[in-house]
């Protein structure tokens, strides 16, 4: 049975059509992601039915022009929507720029050598080319987010694109005899229209399954924050603690913990009330994400207990480390909440290859015990017990 070009093309156009409906209620409350991809299938959509009704029109008058230049627009647009899309899913650098640059200039192009059929059918096809091959590359590189093997889907699928929207690309500029029109029954022009009904099917596939893998790592993210600071719960610092302090006994680098506990906290409760509790503990929280250096672990350990492990970190890095967050909270406290807020803490370097993140945590915290003792607001080293310069 022959397979009808135009009836391919008017199934892809309901099918994208279709995706532009589905996917805003199947997705739900979406981010800049979800919608950059959204709006690509909607621009992709009436790209195609502006192509197909400019078959309707006189060839070569303003309206066929008109609704065939926007009809490129369209489908350009699209693709770079959903390529910057895919690029934030995987944790890609966006480069929009490029993507946005090609879609101007292939609708520039298009539209101002519309006269010419060789010309636009080699120019839009050969720019369309290299935009899909430019999101393939981009889905083909290690992505630094964990994402499923979709996105090998989606490879495959626009290479595949690629190959075809050139080769008729090739045959409209060079070989015009052998396509004159969209719906030539040309072998290109039939494999062409069916890899995009494939492509466009395994791009909402793949546009669902970005936006599930996006959703269960805000879950894990979710899951491992707490909920009232933002820092690591317990049980997220305690996994993060051991995974640095392996890295730490494999090169053999200085490592330190701190057990921070809020002086006086139950009576900030018992007189503030519960919500300025919280407040200082929003506030301590805070202080310490700014006080601490890049890959430093942040983790509340409970009540009014906070837990930092700092990668790289000797006695001095973290007497330097406790000035700061003193310093922080002496100075913004009062402005912020209203009173001075105080704590105690110890510290617990890692003494030797066999130590455990227990025994390092047991030795702060028995250290923050005698800071507490010895009259609060102190710190002091588990291993050099004496008060730290507040």
């Amino acid at each position: 049975m022959p397979i009808d070009i135009a009836s391919l093309h008017i199934g892809l156009t309901i099918s994208m059509l279709t995706m532009a409906v589905a996917l805003p209620a199947v997705m739900g409350k979406v981010n800049d992601a979800a919608r950059r991809a959204q709006l690509g299938v909607i621009l992709q959509g009436v790209g195609w039915g502006l192509l197909l009704l400019s078959g309707l029109f006189p060839p070569g008058s303003w309206s066929d022009r008109l609704s065939s230049t926007l009809s490129m627009a369209g489908i350009s647009g699209g693709l770079a929507l959903n390529a910057t899309a895919f690029d934030l899913w995987c944790g890609h650098t966006v480069r929009a720029r490029v993507q946005v640059l090609l879609a101007v200039l292939m609708t520039t192009g298009y539209g101002m050598g519309f006269a010419s059929y060789p010309f636009r059918v080699g120019w839009a096809n050969f720019l369309l080319g290299l935009q899909m091959a430019l999101m393939a590359a981009a889905l083909a590189r290690r992505p630094p987010l964990p994402v499923g093997r979709w996105r090998w889907l989606l490879v495959v699928s626009l290479v595949l694109q690629m190959i075809v929207t050139v080769w008729r690309g090739v045959l409209g500029a060079f070989y015009t005899e052998l396509y004159p029109t969209f719906l030539a029954p040309h072998p290109v022009n039939l494999a062409f229209a069916l890899v995009a009904n494939a492509t466009a099917v395994l791009s909402l596939v793949g546009i669902l399954l970005a936006h599930r893998d996006e959703a269960a790592r805000a879950l894990e993210r979710l899951a491992a924050l707490d909920g009232l600071t933002g820092v690591f719960n317990r049980r997220a610092w305690l996994v993060q603690a051991e995974t640095e302090l392996a890295v730490s006994v494999r090169y053999d680098h200085p490592l330190a913990v701190l057990m921070i506990d809020l002086d006086h906290f139950k009576q900030i409760n018992d007189t503030r009330g519960h919500e300025a509790g919280d407040r200082a503990l929003c506030f301590v929280a805070e202080a310490l994400r700014t006080a601490v250096r890049a890959g430093d672990v942040v983790g509340r350990y409970g009540g009014e207990e906070f837990c930092v492990l700092m990668n790289h970190a000797d006695h001095d890095a973290a007497k330097a480390f406790d000035r700061r967050l003193r310093s922080h909270l002496a100075e913004a406290g009062p402005r912020e909440l209203g009173h001075d807020l105080t704590y105690s803490a110890g510290i617990a370097m890692r003494a030797s290859r066999d130590d455990t993140l227990d025994a390092m945590l047991r030795r702060a915290d028995a250290t923050l015990y005698v800071a507490k003792a010895q009259g609060r607001a102190r710190t002091l080293d588990a291993h050099m017990p004496l008060m730290l310069p507040a």
